[in-house]
């Protein structure tokens, strides 16, 4: 299945009260690797943008004054992501923009258009509970490098989130690509960060640690009244190669 690692910028915090998608980015994955398909589109909003939120992503609306409403791309997004899964940080917050703005349009919902929505907020909730769980800290605790990222922005949050989601399932051992996005908000190039993904740290058991397994699997040993699968496993009969 195609995957889209998605992430927006809007004007504000709430679609219920009027606002709306500014920046939309997405990356495409197929098996696990980035394949340089990408979709970045700025919008123009049709309305003001809350100081707060302009603080975050740096995003004016003098810079959107060109751009395209939403509903000039809006067919060129829902192809983009048609029949994906859709990876998300935070997934109700942008999906429930992306909703408001299909259904201004009188087109199908989020739901409809894709296969699947996994949001990688909750998924490390689950895995870190109690902890921090924004890119940011997620970036921090998986040691991935964000020196680029001074402002919020959809498509650097992208390629973060990417680094971030393939970290949490244990999946694809280094992105190593170089692609190039267009234009930044503030009109400069934007290039391709190269993804490297440390490699992971194997620790071995220690003796004492080896001492408790032997001692539990003579338990087990003596629950059975023989020998266990385990020491089957770990030492398989001569001419029966495990």
């Amino acid at each position: 299945m195609r995957q889209i690692i998605l992430d927006t910028e809007t004007t504000g915090l709430d679609p219920n009260q009027g606002h709306r998608i500014i920046e939309f980015a997405g990356l495409e994955m197929v098996n696990r690797k980035l394949t340089g398909r990408h979709l970045h589109l700025y919008m123009h909003p049709e309305r003001d943008i809350d100081p707060d939120a302009e603080r975050v992503h740096g995003i004016s609306l003098e810079f959107l004054a060109d751009k395209p409403k939403f509903r000039d791309v809006a067919a060129e997004l829902a192809e983009f992501i048609a029949d994906a899964e859709l990876i998300i940080h935070n997934a109700p917050f942008d999906v429930g923009f992306l909703n408001a703005e299909f259904n201004r349009l009188g087109l199908p919902l989020v739901d409809k258009q894709c296969a699947l929505v996994t949001d990688t907020l909750a998924m490390a909730r689950d895995a870190f509970p109690g902890k921090r769980n924004s890119l940011d800290a997620l970036c921090d605790r998986f040691e991935i490098d964000r020196s680029n990222r001074t402002l919020h922005g959809a498509l650097i949050d992208c390629e973060l989130l990417a680094e971030v989601y393939l970290w949490m399932t244990r999946g694809q051992e280094s992105l190593m690509m170089d692609i190039g996005y267009g234009d930044n908000a503030d009109g400069s190039s934007s290039q391709g960060y190269r993804f490297e993904r440390k490699p992971l740290t194997v620790l071995a058991a220690s003796a004492e640690e080896l001492a408790a397994h032997q001692e539990y699997l003579d338990t087990l040993d003596k629950s059975v009244k023989g020998t266990c699968l385990w020491r089957s496993i770990e030492n398989p009969p001569a001419g029966n190669p495990a």
